[in-house]
């Protein structure tokens, strides 16, 4: 039982304490970017797979070098009669022995020379399909980068509509108190009040949904970042607009070709593709090969007369293969590789079409995020100034608490549109660095 009470003394801290969420404080996004790209299973996995083409692209060299392999057996044969001449001494020469057990091992070489070009062009296509598998790693790096970019702004935006909620909630209570305190005062009527009440419902309402939405918008950044369920993530960020960008459309077009990471996967898999088929027009040409090894067995098939002793013996041979007439498989596999590069070529066009509007698309969503800004704080301003008025306008008797609580719903609703205004630049913006390949 003493046991059993020290137990429970030392475990059960441990649980009360990891029963709760863990905390991320002052997250920063670089900070959310750099544990998701270490904690993602997507990046994984690309990773393995560059690493199985460069391992492929080492398997394709090793098939030019020369192959050395050692080999061993044993054979169990049936008996057989021996064969013999007699020798002018009256005895037997036996010159075909019943050995029925047979052991054999051999050191064998094989190496090709001469492939007409075959290996070479397979190893280059496997090196230059490992360098893009590199780049789809690259690709998928800033996909996941703009992934997470857009999951913390959207953390940002849940959290900072939450805050205005919450304020504008807290003003209708107060504004709800004040309208009770008038009524009992004789100076509205109780209608008034009645429809206080239902604002505040109707903000406590808003309230619910956007603490809703901002912990939907926690789990799926934690879920990127690699972070447990259920830990409290608080971002450190400011809405603040973008800055400027400084570059014009054609530097734009120019630096998305040359630095997006899936465009070049695209250009180095078309030379995959011209590689594979230059081994494919290969196949109709001869080949050349050196073998060669040493047998080491017993009997040893090779030395005549047969007799049961370990005997060695060596070869080498130079093989040459012309395929004469294959049905049109060389052919077949040439104009397959040829069609392949045309696809994967159209492919390439269409990607710098599109890339073209995409980059275009961007820059202009960019700045038209900034304009919205710009009228969104005006739409702030206009607001407070409004609301303002309203209060004052009830404070002296001559507004409604209507008017009062219409203004403070237009306070609210052009609060929430700025937020979002620059929520959606920021997105704007990290949605041209994905196009422009930043």
């Amino acid at each position: 039982m003493k046991h059993i009470i020290v137990a429970a003394i030392v475990v059960m801290p441990a649980l009360a304490q990891g029963g709760q969420p863990d905390v991320l404080s002052t997250l920063t996004l670089d900070e959310a970017v750099r544990r998701g790209l270490q904690a993602s299973p997507r990046l994984a996995e690309s990773a393995a797979r560059g690493e199985a083409a460069a391992a492929a692209a080492d398997q394709r060299h090793a098939g030019m070098l020369p192959q050395v392999a050692a080999q061993a057996g044993y054979a169990r044969t049936n008996h057989v009669d021996e064969f013999g001449v007699p020798l002018p001494n009256n005895q037997l020469r036996i010159i075909y022995p019943d050995l029925p057990d047979n052991y054999r091992a051999r050191l064998d070489l094989q190496w090709p020379l001469y492939t007409g070009g075959r290996l070479e062009a397979i190893e280059r296509a496997a090196r230059i399909e490992a360098a893009a598998s590199s780049s789809d790693l690259e690709a998928a790096r800033t996909d996941l980068r703009l992934e997470i970019t857009r999951a913390y702004w959207t953390l940002v935006t849940a959290g900072e509509s939450l805050r205005v909620v919450d304020e504008s909630l807290e003003r209708t209570r107060a504004h709800l108190q004040d309208a009770r305190n008038r009524l009992d005062a004789g100076l509205i009527p109780p209608n008034e009040v009645l429809t206080a009440e239902a604002q505040e419902s109707r903000q406590r309402m808003f309230s619910i949904q956007a603490r809703a939405n901002r912990d939907v918008a926690e789990a799926e950044l934690g879920r990127l970042i690699g972070a447990s369920p259920g830990t409290r993530i608080q971002p450190d960020a400011r809405l603040e607009p973008p800055a400027p960008e400084p570059a014009t459309f054609e530097a734009l077009v120019a630096a998305a070709r040359q630095n997006r990471r899936d465009r070049a996967a695209l250009v180095e898999r078309v030379g995959a593709a011209r590689e594979r088929e230059t081994a494919a027009g290969a196949g109709a040409k001869p080949t050349v090969g050196v073998g060669g090894g040493y047998d080491y067995a017993r009997p040893n098939p090779r030395i005549f007369p047969r007799e049961e002793a370990w005997r060695g013996s060596w070869d080498a041979s130079v093989n040459v293969n012309w395929p004469l007439f294959d049905g049109g498989r060389a052919r077949a596999e040439t104009a397959e590789a040829a069609a392949s590069g045309r696809a994967l070529q159209a492919r390439l066009a269409e990607f710098d079409a599109l890339l073209d509007v995409e980059v275009r698309r961007q820059l202009n969503d960019l700045e038209a995020s900034r304009a919205v800004i710009a009228a969104a704080a005006d739409g702030v301003r206009a607001a407070a100034e409004a609301r303002r008025v309203a209060t004052e306008r009830f404070a002296a008797g001559v507004a409604t608490s209507t008017d009062v609580l219409d203004a403070q719903v237009a306070l609210l609703q052009a609060e929430l549109d700025r937020t979002q205004a620059i929520a959606n630049a920021r997105l704007a913006e990290a949605r041209l660095n994905r196009a422009v390949g930043r």
